[in-house]
C-alpha cells in the first residue's frame, strides 16, 4: 500500500487542524472552533471505512 493511500486521513486531519489555528489567531474564533471539529470526523470516518473493508 501506498504511503498516501494509507496515511491521507491524518494529512488531511492535520492540515485541518492548522487551518482552525489559523482562524482562531485571525480572530475568527467560532470559525476556529468549528473547523477544530474537523479532525475528529475525518479520523472517526476513516476508521469506520476501514473497519468495513474486506481486505
Amino acid at each position: 500500500m501506498n504511503f498516501l493511500e494509507k496515511y491521507y486521513p491524518i494529512l488531511l486531519a492535520f492540515i485541518s487542524f492548522l487551518y482552525s489555528i489559523y482562524l482562531w489567531f485571525t480572530g475568527n474564533e467560532l470559525e476556529g472552533i468549528y473547523v477544530g471539529l474537523w479532525p475528529i470526523t475525518i479520523l472517526g470516518f476513516a476508521i469506520a471505512i476501514r473497519q468495513r473493508r474486506k481486505d
